[in-house]
């Protein structure tokens, strides 16, 4: 997409990067199968939204580890995507590629990745993981060579309110 920036995140980015995670939250994890609702999503992130929760996620960019990245995508001046990756020796792992709904099939998590690429170690293996319903992220992570390993993982950090946990698949990337 023309005009789409791709720079690392600054401390003044954390509330646009939270909105872009919660709007992005609220059109892909409600799910009736897995008992995930709106208002699980909606409490979630009630508390990401203080004053201090923002300010310590801003405080977490402006001190990021040399192993860790945070990208964002920019649209006129306006934050429409951000990724995260983290690496250590053996791995390197996407934590997390996020656009705007909107913005969606218009290349941005490509820019993304493309970006996040130059950061891994090449001899590294590559992971990402994924809510095992989220076929739209699954697909997108297929076109860029991940492959699912079968391996299911429930978080306790992707725990809702009620109790359910976000199922998420393991993918890795072909080598």
């Amino acid at each position: 997409m023309k005009g789409v920036t791709i720079v690392k995140a600054k401390p003044s980015d954390i509330r646009d990067i939270t909105k872009v995670l919660y709007l992005t939250w609220l059109d892909t994890y409600p799910n009736r199968k897995y008992h995930i609702t709106v208002s699980d999503i909606h409490y979630k992130f009630k508390k990401r939204l203080t004053k201090e929760e923002l300010e310590k996620r801003a405080e977490r960019i402006r001190n990021q580890p040399k192993n860790e990245l945070c990208l964002v995508a920019k649209y006129k001046n306006k934050v429409i995507g951000f990724c995260r990756a983290l690496k250590d020796s053996k791995t390197n792992e996407l934590t997390a590629i996020y656009i705007l709904p909107e913005y969606h099939g218009t290349g941005i998590g490509k820019l993304l990745w493309k970006r996040t690429c130059l950061f891994f170690n090449n001899k590294s293996k590559t992971i990402v993981k994924v809510a095992i319903y989220n076929e739209k992220a699954i697909g997108f992570y297929n076109r860029l060579g991940f492959i699912e390993t079968g391996k299911v993982i429930k978080n306790k950090k992707f725990r809702m309110r009620n109790g359910a946990v976000i199922p998420e698949t393991k993918l890795v990337l072909k080598k």
